[in-house]
C-alpha cells in the first residue's frame, strides 16, 4: 500500500515526512442529501476510464458491500470498510505533500498532531482534523492503512493545509479532556500554522464520531473556554451524536461522559449548536447505526423547531459510518466535495 515515506528522523523535534506519489424520519422531514454519485473516476494503473454502465455497476455492488457489512461498528464492519475503500485511494493524492509529524501541542503522550502542507504558498486555508474511535481508540495515522494521510494529503492537493491531531483517550481521560486537547491544538494551530503556509485566521474544524462530539465540545464552549471556539472560520461534525442523555443508556455508566446521568445533560452540545452562528457542516451516513440515525434527525427537528429553516444536514446515499472520511481522496468520495464547496464557500 502506497503511504507517505518518512525523509528524515531526528529526536527531540518532529518527524517531517514527504509524499512520493432513523432514516425515515429524516425522510419526513426533507432533509437535504446527497446521492451517492462521485466524479468520473480513473481506474488507478490503468489508461482508461470506466464506462458510465460499468461505472454503475460497480457503483451498485459497492453499495451492496457495505449495507451487508450492516451497521454494528465492529471490527468486522471496519475490516470489510478497509478492504473496500483503501485500494482505491488515488495515489496522486500525495504528489508535492510535506508531511511534518508528531508535533507536541500539549504535555500528554497523545497531544501530537501531523501537519500536511504543499511546497511553497501562504495565507492557506487550513483543516484541523479530529478523529474517531468511540473515546477510547484511534490515532491521526497508521502503519497499515492510508488513514488519515488519505485526508491530510487530499486536503492539501485542494491548495489548503491540513492539521491531523491525537488526543488523550477513555477511561483515562474524561469529560471534557478531548475539548481541552481541541483548544490546546486549535490553540497550537493560530500560533504556529503561519510557518507552514497556513492562515490563522481561517481554521475549520472537523471530526467524525467520537471527533466530532470533540469538536462540537469545543464549538459550544465545553471545557472552560469561550464559545464558538477561538479562530474557526467553520465547523465540520461527520456522525456525530447531539444529546448526550439520549445517546447513552442511563443504566450504565459512560466511558467518557462518567457515571452521573443526571449531569450529562450538560455535556449536549445541542442547545449550543442551535444557537452558534459559525458556519456549520454536519452529515449522516445512510448505513450509519441507528443512534446517529436518530440523533440526526432530532437535530433536524429541534433546528426547524427554533431557526424555521432545516439546517447545513447531509444524508450521504450509500455510506456507512466510516466510508466518508476513508473514501477521501477515492473515485468514492463523496465527503471530499462537499467540504471543498463548504470552505470554498466560508474562506
Amino acid at each position: 500500500m502506497l503511504r507517505p515515506r518518512a525523509t528524515s528522523t531526528q529526536s527531540n523535534t518532529p518527524n517531517s515526512r514527504s509524499t512520493t506519489a432513523p432514516a425515515p424520519l429524516l425522510l419526513a422531514l426533507s432533509l437535504p442529501h446527497i446521492p451517492h454519485r462521485p466524479g468520473r473516476p480513473r481506474i488507478v494503473g490503468a489508461d482508461t476510464w470506466m464506462t458510465e454502465d460499468r461505472m454503475a455497476d460497480t457503483l451498485a455492488q459497492r453499495r451492496r458491500a457495505l449495507q451487508a457489512l450492516g451497521t454494528a461498528i465492529v471490527p468486522e464492519m471496519v475490516a470489510g470498510t478497509i478492504a473496500l475503500t483503501a485500494p482505491d485511494i488515488d495515489p496522486a493524492i500525495y504528489d508535492g505533500v510535506d508531511v511534518v509529524m508528531d508535533v507536541h501541542y500539549g504535555p500528554h503522550a497523545r497531544n501530537v498532531l501531523d501537519v500536511y502542507r504543499p511546497a511553497g504558498g501562504s495565507g492557506r486555508p487550513v483543516l484541523v482534523y479530529v478523529h474517531g474511535g468511540g473515546f477510547v481508540r484511534g490515532a491521526k495515522d497508521s502503519d497499515d492503512t492510508p488513514y488519515f494521510a488519505n485526508l491530510g494529503s487530499w486536503a492539501v492537493q485542494q491548495g489548503w493545509v491540513a492539521v491531523v491531531i491525537n488526543y488523550r483517550l477513555a477511561p483515562e481521560s474524561t469529560y471534557p479532556s478531548g475539548a481541552e486537547d481541541v483548544a490546546a491544538a486549535i490553540t497550537w494551530t493560530v500560533d504556529e500554522i503561519a510557518a507552514h503556509g497556513g492562515d490563522p485566521a481561517r481554521i475549520f474544524l472537523a471530526g467524525q464520531s467520537a471527533g466530532a462530539m470533540h469538536a462540537a465540545d469545543y464549538v459550544v464552549g465545553h471545557g472552560g473556554f469561550g464559545p464558538h471556539g477561538r479562530a474557526l472560520a467553520g465547523a465540520i461534525l461527520v456522525s456525530c451524536l447531539y444529546d448526550v442523555p439520549r445517546a447513552a443508556p442511563a443504566e450504565t455508566p459512560h466511558v467518557y461522559w462518567g457515571g452521573d446521568a443526571a449531569a450529562w445533560d450538560a455535556c449536549s452540545t445541542l442547545p449550543g449548536l442551535l444557537q452558534t452562528e459559525l458556519p456549520l457542516l454536519l452529515t449522516v451516513s445512510e448505513f450509519d447505526d441507528r443512534e446517529f440515525q436518530d440523533q440526526a434527525a432530532l437535530f433536524v427537528a429541534a433546528w426547524h423547531a427554533r431557526h424555521g429553516t432545516y439546517p447545513p444536514m447531509h444524508r450521504l446515499d450509500g455510506q456507512n459510518h466510516l466510508t466518508p472520511v476513508y473514501a477521501v481522496g477515492s473515485r468514492w468520495d463523496v465527503l471530499g466535495p462537499l467540504l471543498a464547496r463548504f470552505v470554498d464557500a466560508n474562506r
